[in-house]
């Protein structure tokens, strides 16, 4: 029986541990940086395996951190919406004082990585904490405009692998912050947008014009054609180092219409399920936009 029971704590902690990180989250902006990551380094023979693992396991810590902090400020609010309500600490698994301490020592794991790399590696991950946790979270009961304030943080793990790599912030870091910058809009709006009814509970602000009418839809539309404009930019030689050849500008620009046409679906059914549809053909979108880049990198 103490196996089992100990077997059975095991596997609680390590669930609570993947929520209250959010692990999936976590994983996915962990694979942004790496992406940065590789088209920052001159070729593959450069890859060093060792800053790529401390980015990776540093970047996982910081994205965990800020999720882990945001729960513990959000906790009566999660308590009240059907997707939040069984977290950890608003489910009462975990005291709030617990997810602070795993919050802490992610944070002092994670900046100590990044700054093993380099300090400005180290500075922009805790910037993405601060604004994360100290400006979005807060805003998100005020203002609509706490989508706009998110956008910062959530962009910069595809330009920090750059600046891993690389030890500069210059054109080409700035031009894959601005791509995952506008891409955030169209993919946070439609999420916003099918799980409006549950985010009213806890009275966040997550649409543009603060309903799911034609006003939030056209700027959906809108920032879905900046995307597709600053994803291109690499196509026309004026980014620096960070380039893509004819052939991965018209793979891009095919991916950007593909977006395009589910952001005008949504525009004209207005429902949930074309908001799902769109917030999954955007996480398809960025994926696929990061692999287009890096294997015209190494392939051409």
């Amino acid at each position: 029986m103490n196996i089992a029971s100990n077997t059975i704590s095991i596997k609680s902690i390590y669930k609570d541990f993947k929520a209250i990180t959010k692990a999936g989250l976590a994983i996915s902006v962990v694979f942004s940086s790496i992406a940065g990551f590789m088209l920052g380094i001159p070729d593959f023979h450069s890859l060093d395996w060792i800053v790529l693992l401390k980015l990776a396991i540093g970047g996982y810590c910081m994205v965990g951190a800020s999720n882990a902090y945001n729960q513990v400020i959000e906790k009566d609010l999660d308590a009240l919406m059907d997707r939040t309500k069984n977290r950890p600490v608003p489910a009462g698994r975990m005291s709030p004082n617990l997810a602070l301490f795993i919050a802490s020592i992610l944070t002092i794991i994670g900046i100590t990585l990044l700054y093993t790399i380099n300090p400005k590696t180290a500075m922009f991950g805790a910037i993405s904490i601060f604004l994360y946790t100290s400006v979005y979270t807060p805003l998100k009961t005020m203002t609509f405009l706490s989508v706009f304030v998110g956008a910062f943080p959530g962009a910069i793990p595809f330009m920090l692998g750059w600046v891993a790599a690389t030890g500069n912030f210059g054109i080409e870091a700035g031009t894959l912050f601005l791509i995952q910058f506008f891409w955030q809009f169209p993919h946070f709006w439609a999420i916003g947008w099918f799980l409006f009814e549950d985010y009213e509970k806890a009275g966040f602000y997550m649409l543009p014009t603060g309903k799911k009418d034609n006003g939030t839809a056209l700027q959906i539309i809108l920032y879905t054609v900046w995307l597709i404009i600053a994803s291109l930019l690499p196509a026309l030689g004026y980014t620096g180092q960070l380039f893509i050849s004819p052939i991965a500008g018209v793979l891009v620009f095919l991916l950007g219409l593909w977006m395009l046409f589910y952001s005008v679906r949504l525009y004209k059914l207005r429902s949930a399920k074309a908001a799902r549809t769109l917030m999954l053909v955007s996480v398809s979108y960025i994926t696929l936009l990061q692999f287009i880049y890096i294997f015209d990198k190494f392939l051409r």
